[in-house]
């Protein structure tokens, strides 16, 4: 029996575990497992490899994304560049990162631009905001990130997004974790008064369905998208990477 499972922490509510499960049943693979492995630390990631010898793979979550990059034997071409790993392959002892997220987020995304998108704002800069930083430059769109504590020259503080900031930034991607479930009064901090129809607001987020985030978008007229094609994408990309030998 093949064992794959998702590592982080809080693992409360994991798409994963409900996606795999619900696949592996519809489409009749009754040689595979999916487990949720919530580890307070990253270092147990050394006993979880050590106590399952029969785990082939593990996506990594929140706050792992970046961490666990030192515990791994190889990464991807990709990945390298990117500097975040959301899915690992267990194969012979050895540990090799992937980065499945920007390839979902870049095929969702796609579908919804336009000539005028051009500029985004990426919210955040935790290890999601990278793949998103590394998918809009596959595709030629400049990008500036907001972050309550700025550090890089490309990045700006909330309090920094001007109007013409927003005007100019016509795709926004919130790759932070406010406004997810339970905390759905919550948005961030932009300001949502010079939002127009011009607009694409892209939520990593898919519990609600439809954050503040998105909801405040949708009353300026933005077109607005949430991440459940992005997680079902990334963890179709996963799967693929398990299934090669």
């Amino acid at each position: 029996m093949r064992m794959f499972g998702l590592i982080g922490y809080p693992l409360i509510h994991s798409f994963s575990k409900n996606y795999f499960s619900r696949k592996f049943l519809s489409e009749y693979i009754t040689d595979a497992v999916y487990e949720n492995f919530e580890i307070k630390e990253i270092a147990l990631l050394k006993k979880i490899i050590a106590e399952n010898p029969s785990l082939r793979g593990l996506n990594v979550t929140i706050p792992y994304k970046e961490a666990v990059i030192p515990f791994l034997d190889e990464l991807d071409a990709d990945t390298k560049k990117i500097g975040a790993v959301n899915t690992i392959k267990v194969l012979s002892g050895r540990l090799k990162g992937f980065n499945t997220d920007y390839v979902g987020f870049l095929r969702s995304l796609i579908p919804l631009l336009q000539p005028h998108h051009k500029k985004a704002l990426i919210l955040g800069t935790g290890g999601s905001s990278k793949a998103v930083k590394y998918a809009l430059e596959k595709i030629g769109i400049d990008y500036t990130f907001v972050s309550r504590n700025p550090s890089g020259k490309n990045e700006i503080p909330y309090a920094g997004i001007t109007k013409k900031i927003m005007y100019d930034h016509t795709v926004i991607v919130n790759t932070t974790p406010v406004g997810m479930f339970p905390e759905i009064s919550k948005s961030p901090a932009i300001s949502y008064q010079w939002l127009t129809s011009r607009h694409l607001l892209y939520d990593l987020i898919y519990n609600p369905e439809e954050t503040l985030f998105l909801k405040k978008g949708k009353q300026k007229g933005a077109v607005i998208k949430n991440g459940c094609e992005m997680l079902e994408l990334q963890a179709e990309e996963a799967w693929k990477l398990w299934s090669e030998f």
